[in-house]
Parts: C-alpha cells; structure tokens; sequence
C-alpha cells in the first residue's frame, strides 16, 4: 500500500488530501470514495483482493476526513465541492498515465457523490459501482412516497443539528457513534473509525449532512454501472433500491446481498471485490 497526497487550492482555501493506493503505477485507475463515518482505510479488505487484477486502486481520505483539508464553512461540503475533489483526483491520475478515463467506485457518502460524477461527467469515467446508495433521484422519489424510507432516513435530522449532532453520537463514550454500524463491522475497524471521529473529523462529516440539498433532479447515469444494496441495510429501504436501474441509461446491473447490511466492505469483501472486477472488466470499460 502506499500513499499520495492532493493539493486543492480551494474557494475555501488550500487543501491537502491523504489519498491511499494499492497496486501497479502503471495499472488500470480506480478511485474508491468511502463514506460516513470511514475513511479510505475502509477499502483495504477489497483493495487487497483486487491488488492482482492489474488495477491502480486509489482511495482518497474525502474533505472532512482528511486533517489537511478541514474547512469550517459548510458550504465547503455541498456535494458539487466534494466532485470537485473527486474530479481534481481522475485529472491527477489520467495525467501521462496512457489512460483516459477512471472507473469509479463507492459506498455510502461516496456513492452519492459518485452518482453525481458520473450523471454530471460522465465522459471522466469508464463505470461506475456503487455500493449502499442508489441514484439520487430513486432515493429522493422514496424519500418523498415511502413511508419505510423516510423511517430509515429520520436519522438525518439529527446529524444536521450542528453541536447537538457530534454531541449524541460521542456521548458514553462514542456510544452513538458505534451504534451507527449495528455489529456488523469489525471491532478493530470501529475502534478506528471512532478515533478518527473523536480526532476532528466528526464536525467535519457532519458537514456533508448539513450541505445537503434534494437531488432528486439528478440526471440519468449513462455509464455502465453496478449498483449493490444489501437487503438488511438500514439506510435505504427497497423502494429505494429497486427505483435505482430507471436512472441508468447504460448497462445497468443489481446486485441484492441477502443477510447483508449497509456495511458491505466490511461484511462481504470478497463479493464487493467480485461485482468490481466484474464491472471493471466490462467490454469497452
């Protein structure tokens, strides 16, 4: 594994980015996005069981998550900024490389903003996966007419009460906070988490809550793309999960993980690893 690091400059400032990365210099580039409450290190069960495929695997530390690049407006957060960063990542890889193109991978936070690159650019990407989250627009439809849905998103309320927010989840000793993965994650990996949250990063993330606007006017995705939901997940319900192929102008292919929850990376590696050398060895991707 190795490490790089991204300079921003910024309307918020300048920022840096810790960004990870697994296999060849010379390999095929794929940009994994991790989400709340993660980091890139999220990635290293999957990243190691892809590291033979003749793949670049890069995962950055996102906006928030990294200690370099911290802003306190919250604007800085808003979902347009975090592509920016994501964009600013492919321009850094495809530069003299011989590649044109990324595929693009994420879970959770960075699944929303992946189907946001790939609605929005999708001429920077060759596919996208995306794990947890679907299209913003089938999420914003369920949010609206189903009644589940909006029962699993109520927590989104409360992550965008600023101070009360970091308050409740790091209370008893982060007790909210390690509520939010159910005991479906490996301890050492909360553990590491949580420091990170406990560190600085937790007002930060929240950021990305409290930034948030309605997306359900994204575009359509027109790149091939994979989209894995575990059926016990507790964050989108299945209406939400079944609407995502009707915004996915390309090969669309779903994936439903029985017994699985929202933390797929963490419970089923080696089947996310699956779908994204799958999708990544798509004809023409």
């Amino acid at each position: 594994m190795g490490h790089l690091e991204l300079p921003r400059a910024t309307r918020f400032g300048d920022l840096v980015l810790d960004v990870r990365t697994w296999g060849p210099d010379d390999g095929v580039p794929v940009v994994l996005l991790h989400g709340f409450p993660q980091s890139a290190a999220s990635w290293a069960p999957v990243a190691g069981l892809l590291e033979g495929a003749g793949l670049r695997l890069v995962a950055p530390d996102q906006r928030g998550y990294s200690a370099r690049a911290r802003p306190d407006d919250v604007a800085a957060y808003a979902v347009e900024e975090l592509a920016g960063d994501v964009l600013a990542l492919v321009d850094a890889l495809v530069e003299g490389s011989g590649h044109e193109r990324v595929h693009l991978v994420g879970h959770d936070w960075g699944a929303s903003v992946a189907w946001w690159v790939a609605a929005h650019h999708p001429e920077r990407l060759h596919t996208l996966t995306a794990l947890s989250v679907p299209h913003l627009a089938a999420f914003g439809r369920a949010l609206v007419s189903d009644p589940e849905q909006r029962e699993r998103s109520a927590y989104l309320k409360v992550f965008r009460r600023p101070g009360a927010a970091e308050e409740q989840l790091l209370a008893d000793g982060e007790a909210g906070l390690r509520a939010v993965y159910a005991g479906r994650v490996p301890p050492e990996a909360v553990e590491r988490d949580v420091a990170l949250m406990r560190d600085g990063a937790l007002g930060p993330a929240l950021g990305w809550y409290r930034a948030m606007t309605d997306m359900s006017d994204l575009p359509p995705v027109r790149v091939p793309t994979t989209f894995v939901w575990g059926e016990d997940d507790q964050a989108t319900a299945p209406a939400a999960a079944h609407g995502c192929g009707e915004h996915v102008d390309a090969d669309y292919r779903f994936v439903a993980l029985e017994g699985v929850s929202h933390w797929s990376l963490d419970e089923v590696p080696e089947v996310v690893a699956a779908e994204v050398r799958r999708r990544v060895g798509t004809p023409g991707g």
